[in-house]
């Protein structure tokens, strides 16, 4: 598509949400009123295009504020960034948040994801969408899961307007749900977070580290962050040097929390040891798997942790700058890490001379907008620096060339707050947590047909059966969907496989983020497994042949077995298999390689469509 700049422009009030943005503008050449002096030279040429990386937040502006971008509005962003408008185009249509088709203001996003279609999401939809009707004012959208597993179904009604008003129903019914999206201001509050750890109101609360302050703390409070052993670790860090952060954290054989589990000791030590500057942290806290929402828990029940814990990050790895890259959906996180980044800049835990070290670190969040593959960190590289969130080819590698083509660690928020307690207690004391290869405390995702889901904290080595006893499992175990979307399909009659990295391998499945979906013999599997298919259809950023066309093949194939079994679902499902070989051999990144794991495991291990 050749898009030029055309005759539409923006109305005051797109105008002044990006403005509000990027101050104004300083010449015609930016989009202001013409004047005899602009037409001698232009100016901001360089400068402008060195903002590029404000495009998805311009973009966010004007979405909130009026609730679709329009053919003005996108010009008039791209006259003050200098991006060429077929590439912004292409950027604000990636994103499922974002609509550049007139909508009404107020958008009611319903979950109909794994976890939320087993309670019921297509009922919900339904009801919603007769209760409100044509002419309401309101758009009822299916979305992908948002993150509110252990409340499901759920609901996010987004009003836009200065500010723009959000509202979470969750649990939701067709009632709750309708309130929100008619009344956002009125909507109930969300329950607090510690409601999503159900063992903060057990006795293992004593054994809880990650998620030991979660309920006990006042998340807005740094005081009560700190006299409950707050900025203990980044003290600690200041005195043992970045070498004796990086040295501790290899030790305590800290790996990723985010499904690679690649050693985090190493990504450190690789970025702090480049010659390029700057150096960049980014944490990614975009956590759009179906079923998790652990990093959610975190950051809205101890927003300063994670604040901590990345400024020590930064330190380790020579940043002075560190993005948090935070879901969309995610509206509760975002406000209580703002305030606690806020909070953090005005007592001297941020900025020009933390904790009077001399050393500077800041914080900036970045919004995400509705992308699963933006998890993939190159990916949110590139969703960060105002381009699609497409993957880029590996190597050059993110330590050497990431963010902005700079040595780049990037980390979950998971990740990154196991790093408080291994400066606190100390390597070889978090490293006895866990087993020998699988160090320290996890954080596990329970939701589906349990009593009590929720955030897990167990150490590394418990057992599937051990996991889903405290869950408590309602009815007849049919299947438990172990690693998320991208993960794969265990029998009731596996629950001893050892949760660790290696013990999921063995067994042929996978640990993943630590997500655990358990679905009793009420749930309709091919429904289930056709869902995954238009999920990962639906996700696939479109780079790779591989993905962009087998995603779509392995759900026709879903859609056409769904009703059949044996003997004349065979052909097709030889043909899942095929299309299944090729995107795990040949895609780019993680989401074509795994796209076709659950299904497979369905097959293999459950006997589905038998």
């Amino acid at each position: 598509m050749d898009l030029r700049f055309g005759d539409s422009k923006p109305t005051d009030e797109e105008r002044a949400a990006i403005d509000t943005l990027l101050g104004p503008p300083e010449s015609s050449w930016e989009g202001a009123d013409r004047s005899d002096a602009d037409l001698r030279w232009a100016r901001g040429g360089r400068a402008a295009r060195e903002r590029r990386d404000l495009l998805l937040p311009g973009l966010h502006a004007v979405n909130d504020r009026i609730g679709w971008i329009s053919e003005g509005a996108l010009d008039y962003l791209c006259r003050r960034l200098t991006v060429p408008p077929a590439e912004a185009y292409g950027v604000a249509t990636f994103y499922a948040m974002f609509s550049v088709k007139p909508r009404p203001a107020t958008v009611l996003h319903v979950c109909t994801d794994l976890a939320c279609a087993a309670a019921g999401a297509s009922e919900l939809c339904a009801g919603v969408e007769a209760r409100l009707g044509l002419g309401s004012g309101v758009s009822v959208e299916r979305s992908p899961c948002l993150g509110l597993c252990e409340r499901a179904p759920a609901a996010l009604a987004v009003k836009a307007g200065d500010p723009v008003r959000t509202a979470v129903s969750a649990p939701a019914t067709v009632e709750r749900a309708v309130l929100a999206a008619s009344a956002p201001d009125s909507a109930p509050e969300e329950p607090p977070a510690a409601l999503a750890v159900p063992q903060t109101g057990r006795a293992g609360r004593e054994e809880l580290v990650l998620l030991s302050r979660v309920g006990v703390v006042d998340p807005a409070s740094l005081d009560d962050y700190r006299a409950h052993g707050g900025y203990t670790a980044l003290r600690q860090a200041f005195a043992i040097g970045p070498a004796g952060v990086i040295r501790e954290v290899t030790d305590a054989g800290l790996v990723g929390r985010g499904g690679a589990a690649f050693p985090t000791g190493r990504k450190w030590q690789a970025t702090a040891s480049q010659p390029d500057r700057p150096h960049y942290l980014v944490c990614n806290a975009d956590e759009s798997e179906p079923g998790t929402f652990k990093d959610r828990v975190v950051m809205e029940g101890d927003p300063y942790s994670l604040v901590e814990s990345m400024t020590i990050a930064g330190y380790a790895v020579g940043a002075h700058k560190g993005y948090l890259y935070l879901r969309g959906e995610y509206p509760r996180a975002l406000e209580r890490m703002e305030h606690a980044i806020g909070q953090a800049r005005a007592r001297g835990l941020l900025g020009d001379d933390v904790l009077g070290q001399g050393y500077a670190f800041d914080i900036e969040i970045r919004r995400g907008a509705g992308a699963y593959i933006c998890g993939e960190e190159t990916a949110l590289f590139n969703s960060i620096e105002g381009y699609r969130g497409e993957p880029r080819s590996k190597p050059p590698f993110p330590v050497e060339k990431g963010l902005f083509g700079k040595p780049t660690a990037e980390n979950n928020v998971e990740t990154l707050v196991n790093v408080l307690p291994i400066l606190t207690m100390g390597a070889q004391a978090y490293a006895a947590i866990g087993t020998g290869k699988s160090t320290g405390p996890k954080l596990f995702c329970v939701s589906g047909s349990v009593d009590r889901p929720g955030i897990y904290e167990l150490p590394f080595g418990a057992t599937l059966g051990e996991l889903l006893d405290l869950a408590g499992v309602r009815k007849r175990l049919r299947a438990v969907l172990l690693g998320g979307a991208a993960g794969g399909f265990v029998r009731p009659d596996e629950l001893d496989i050892q949760l660790t990295f290696e013990g999921t391998r063995e067994a042929g499945a996978t640990l993943g983020s630590g997500v655990v979906l358990a679905f009793d013999d009420t749930v309709p599997l091919p429904r289930l497994l056709l869902r995954i298919a238009e999920f990962f259809r639906d996700e696939s950023c479109g780079q790779c042949v591989p993905c962009r066309v087998g995603t779509v093949r392995q759900e026709e194939a879903l859609h056409r077995i769904v009703d059949r079994t044996g003997a004349a679902a065979a052909s097709d499902i030889a043909l899942l298999r095929e299309v299944g070989r090729a995107m795990k051999d040949a895609s780019i990144c993680g989401l074509g390689q795994t796209a076709w794991n659950a299904v497979e495991s369905a097959i293999d291990r459950l006997g589905a469509y038998e």
